[in-house]
């Protein structure tokens, strides 16, 4: 097999070898020929790529490994084998407890059906101020800035990210279930001014700019619940 891909420059390994790193890095599963590409190797037909991932394979399961390269889709990503289900399984509802809190599963609730929607909003529909647990949900990228209200003091508006439709599993807003009480949007008295989807401000910059939003007339202090989430 000739080398001769610039991606790779002048790396050393075997294709083989050059062909796992990329899978190792890679955050979804890539095509034969961008696969071929990144690892750099030139004559990456299907056939090419097919015969290294088997190699991988067989290396992996010789060694005892516990993740295989597979095809998903269109494309190859290294994946864990069944057998770690459990142990990752109590991993993930681990994560999951420790991430969202009651309180912020309410407010992530009521962010997802209203959006977009002010902090006011969400503060009256809970009873309660959600500062905190609004820095907590944009730091861990559950939440966005979705824009401005061109209302009294310009407040701003929060939506869901990718990251919220990942950890759910959802394709899209359209796929949350109904929830009785809960309607879906609404229809703002004042215009929006939105933001772009990508363009979604770091966790603090975002925390700094809304903790100069003005009060509400009479906003209470944040409970303990919303302080420790």
């Amino acid at each position: 097999m000739t080398d001769t891909g610039s991606a790779a420059g002048e790396c050393t390994l075997e294709p083989a070898a050059r062909l796992e790193a990329v899978l190792m890095t890679a955050d979804r599963p890539m095509s034969d020929a961008k696969l071929g590409e990144a690892a750099g190797i030139s004559d990456a037909t299907s056939a090419t790529i097919t015969t290294l991932v088997a190699s991988l394979n067989e290396a992996y399961e010789e060694s005892s490994r516990v993740f295989r390269v597979v095809r998903v889709a269109s494309g190859w990503q290294v994946m864990t084998i069944p057998e770690a289900a459990p142990v990752l399984a109590r991993i993930l509802d681990q994560r999951k407890q420790s991430r969202l809190s009651p309180a912020a599963m309410e407010t992530l609730s009521i962010i997802a059906y209203r959006q977009p929607v002010m902090r006011a909003e969400i503060e009256a529909i809970r009873g309660v101020a959600c500062g905190e647990v609004l820095r907590s949900l944009l730091e861990r990228r559950m939440i966005r800035i979705a824009g401005r209200a061109e209302e009294l003091g310009r407040p701003m508006l929060y939506g869901t990210t990718k990251d919220f439709l990942q950890v759910f599993g959802l394709s899209g807003i359209d796929d949350l279930p109904e929830v009785e009480g809960l309607q879906r949007g609404h229809t703002r008295t004042g215009k929006v001014k939105a933001e772009k989807a990508d363009a979604t401000p770091e966790p603090e910059q975002a925390v700094t700019e809304d903790s100069h939003e003005p009060d509400e007339p009479g906003e209470e202090a944040p409970v303990a619940e919303d302080a420790t989430t």
